[in-house]
């Protein structure tokens, strides 16, 4: 199989449109929520996509070259994951000439963009399903979806008896994609989206549509029209049957997340059992899909990364260090470099404050050397990754990415308190006789007696080379 070449060089940046920038008042809707109140379940804050195009030299500045969206389409939901139709931009955000607007922009950049695929499900106002909730049995479109019986009824409390629904939600009723003419109304949307130029789909709860042949059609029909889409599918757990060439070419890696969080948690007792765990999934995936995996701290689905690091700031800049030395695309979460922060669903999906006195500096900064940096060092981005034993120093994480001829060591002190150590030359490589040089501070090490003499402060890393 091939994946897309583009992803292992891409830096990621998740947008959930309603939150990052109103551009365009004149298409808000009635009642439209004030921009920085906090975030609800309901309503809107009238973010769009001529927000998206006016803070897109914010974007550029920061150094992503790859966009994810939350869905975009017409529905009733600030979080769109309720499709009323997925042939229409949600005219809160836009329309068809302002998407192309920016998808141009962004194309011309060098950027790409994917969208939020939701194909499990959708919104009670589809027209097959509101068609039912209209005609009931007599509905051509019952067998549309999974309907145990008669009347059907989509609005009562509780969850759905009637229907099956995405964890019995009855505003998300649940496709039948063994029905050919769902899946052949799926695959056309699947297929104009990447004929009006996007670059491909993250995949919404994939596993909850348990049919290989319908993603395996839904692969066919994408690559057949770009085949450099990206197929990126939400699997929160390590599974092999849904990377290769007849399912996704990588997989949102929330293990990765789990794993480093935990060691920002637990600190210098917890390296060995991370460098167990990444070791372990590295080894668990082919290259190509290890090298296609979107590498992730947090997203729509988790409290913000800086909430969940109790307002360490050092503790996210190593955080951000580790994942952006891990083979994948890197992600970031919008606002979290500028430190939002926020619990789960809705705490995690506030408003982004453009006001600049609001934002933490420092953290953003940090994150733009990292990108900077990532983008112009091969091993980073397409590097082997090997880890490198240190014995006489167990709280020390070390691992190297090598891409011949060049090679970039990575060091981590996930702990409270400042060490030196001492690494012997090879471990590195042979004949090794240049001093280390860190690509972030420029401080060299020079090579004394076999051994380079390192040093860390409390919670933090370096990159060598």
């Amino acid at each position: 199989m091939t994946v897309p070449d583009w992803v292992q060089d891409a830096v990621f940046y998740q947008i959930f449109p309603d939150r990052f920038a109103n551009g365009d008042r004149t298409n808000d809707p009635p009642r439209v929520r004030r921009w920085l109140s906090t975030p609800k379940v309901w309503g809107f804050h009238g973010g769009d996509f001529q927000g998206v195009i006016q803070k897109f030299d914010y974007l550029l500045d920061l150094g992503v070259n790859a966009l994810y969206f939350t869905p975009i389409f017409k529905a009733t939901s600030n979080h769109r994951y309720n499709a009323s139709d997925y042939f229409v931009i949600d005219p809160r955000l836009g329309d068809l000439k302002t998407f192309q607007a920016f998808l141009n922009l962004a194309h011309r950049h060098g950027v790409h963009v994917i969208l939020d695929g939701v194909f499990n499900h959708c919104g009670r106002g589809f027209f097959a399903f509101h068609d039912i909730l209209e005609n009931q049995r007599h509905s051509p479109y019952v067998s549309w979806f999974h309907i145990k019986r008669f009347p059907v009824n989509a609005y009562s409390p509780g969850k759905a008896s009637d229907y099956l629904a995405w964890w019995g939600i009855k505003s998300l009723p649940k496709f039948n994609t063994d029905n050919p003419e769902v899946r052949r109304y799926l695959l056309n949307v699947a297929a104009y989206w990447i004929e009006q130029g996007i670059d491909g789909w993250r995949l919404d709860v994939p596993n909850e549509i348990d049919d290989d042949s319908f993603w395996a059609e839904f692969r066919s029909v994408v690559k057949s029209i770009n085949p450099q889409a990206y197929l990126l599918g939400e699997i929160w757990v390590p599974d092999l049957r849904w990377v290769g060439d007849s399912h996704f070419d990588g997989l949102m890696n929330y293990p990765v997340r789990t794993a480093v969080l935990d060691l920002m948690e637990n600190g210098n007792s917890a390296v060995s059992n991370f460098v167990e765990r990444l070791t372990q999934l590295i080894d668990f995936y082919p290259v190509e899909n290890l090298s296609s995996m979107y590498v992730l701290l947090g997203s729509h689905d988790t409290e913000r990364l800086l909430t969940r690091l109790a307002g360490s700031v050092q503790k996210a800049r190593l955080a951000y260090l580790i994942q952006f030395s891990l083979p994948g695309a890197p992600a970031i979460y919008y606002g979290d470099e500028i430190g939002l922060t926020g619990g789960k669903d809705p705490g995690c999906r506030a408003a982004f404050p453009w006001n600049e006195q609001l934002w933490n500096h420092e953290l953003r900064s940090w994150i733009k050397t990292l990108v900077s940096i990532r983008k112009r060092n091969e091993p980073l981005r397409r590097g082997k990754l090997s880890f490198i034993p240190l014995d006489d120093q167990p709280g020390i994480l070390a691992f190297s990415r090598r891409s011949e001829p060049e090679k970039t060591l990575v060091i981590v002190n996930p702990g409270n308190r400042a060490c030196q150590f001492e690494l012997p030359a090879e471990r590195l490589t042979e004949d090794r006789v240049s001093p280390l040089r860190s690509l972030l501070t420029g401080k060299e090490y020079p090579l004394r007696n076999g051994k380079f003499n390192l040093d860390l402060e409390p919670w933090s890393g370096d990159w060598l080379q």
